[in-house]
């Protein structure tokens, strides 16, 4: 089976070879449509939508698959959060959510104004590239979690319910 994943980014694209072992993976960036830093649990599911849309309908691919990070409020609270679709050839879309932590109040004036969580984490923990490293849930969990585990969870929810449909 070949599956097409939209993004570049290594911890999505090796979540992904994770999940789908037996699979083919390729990647290409595909645009998410929505903000580059999605404030809502709704606009980032619309982005993992748009990018796995854009993937199923590459000629090469049986399946597509998007992965978008974003924030969420709870209670005035700001809480990192992660949605996957995965869309078939015949267009089924399926989607998933994973674990949510808590993100420093400090930061929630500069996401509300557009700025992107990954810039936002290189300056706090002094590090480049975390968001395509460990990302902010390896900070904020002592790396007990990576942002890649977070992806192969939500992976792995998709590809069950792909599997238990389709049956």
């Amino acid at each position: 089976m070949n599956i097409v994943v939209g993004s570049k980014n290594p911890t999505k694209v090796e979540a992904a070879r994770a999940v789908f072992t037996s699979d083919s993976i390729v990647s290409f960036d595909a645009p998410s449509n929505v903000s580059s830093q999605p404030i809502t649990d709704e606009e980032t599911r619309e982005g993992a939508i748009n990018r796995a849309k854009q993937c199923a309908s590459n000629d090469e691919a049986d399946l597509g698959i998007g992965l978008e990070g974003g924030v969420m409020e709870v209670d005035g609270e700001l809480f990192l959060c992660n949605w996957g679709a995965l869309v078939t050839k015949d267009e089924k879309i399926y989607t998933a959510s994973g674990a949510r932590i808590a993100l420093p109040r400090e930061f929630a004036k500069e996401l509300h104004s557009g700025k992107e969580l990954g810039s936002l984490m290189d300056g706090y923990a002094q590090r480049e590239g975390v968001s395509k490293k460990e990302g902010a849930v390896g900070i904020f969990t002592n790396d007990l979690v990576s942002r890649q585990a977070m992806f192969e969870h939500v992976l792995t929810l998709l590809k069950g319910q792909w599997r238990f449909w389709n049956k």
